[in-house]
């Protein structure tokens, strides 16, 4: 798939039950490995409907059904992204990167000078996933309740 196959913001979409479904596949792997959980595990169709109408959606379908998804948001000149996932039969065909770049282009356009996201500090693959497209740990973030990290802070230049 190309880049030009990726929506930003699609006004025709309306599955949010698809897109929860393709979130909990792909978050699924997370469960038992990452404390606190995911904050998806809380999330409903009706709330992902909510975060695309406050936040950028980048979409990528196939037979109208989507396949892979992130959403971002501009946040004091940075442009932070989460929630990136990829249906496993799609896996390994860089739609992630595809999706990242994506944003970093979108975030230049809007005048940032970063892209950012934060990975589990359980999730290695995560990190090293990330690093191929480009990002560096340059932080750490601690949840709420929790005396040690649980993510580490990522960015790349855009």
């Amino acid at each position: 798939m190309t880049v030009s196959e990726i929506e930003t913001n699609p006004s025709n979409f309306t599955d949010w039950i698809a897109l929860h479904r393709l979130l909990t596949e792909s978050y699924a792997f997370t469960i038992g490995r990452i404390n606190p959980p995911s904050f998806l595990t809380h999330m409903s169709p009706a709330d992902l409907a909510a975060k695309a109408r406050g936040e950028d959606l980048f979409l990528i379908r196939q037979n109208a059904a989507p396949i892979a998804c992130m959403f971002g948001h501009e946040a004091e000149g940075t442009y932070e992204v989460g929630k990136l996932a990829v249906s496993a039969p799609q896996q390994k065909q860089n739609l992630g990167r595809a999706m990242i770049d994506t944003a970093a282009n979108l975030a230049a356009s809007r005048g940032c000078r970063h892209i950012q996201l934060y990975a589990r500090v359980a999730l290695t693959e995560n990190h090293h996933a990330y690093q191929r497209m480009g990002f560096a740990i340059v932080g750490e973030f601690t949840h709420p309740g929790f005396n040690r990290p649980t993510a580490v802070v990522m960015r790349r230049a855009v």
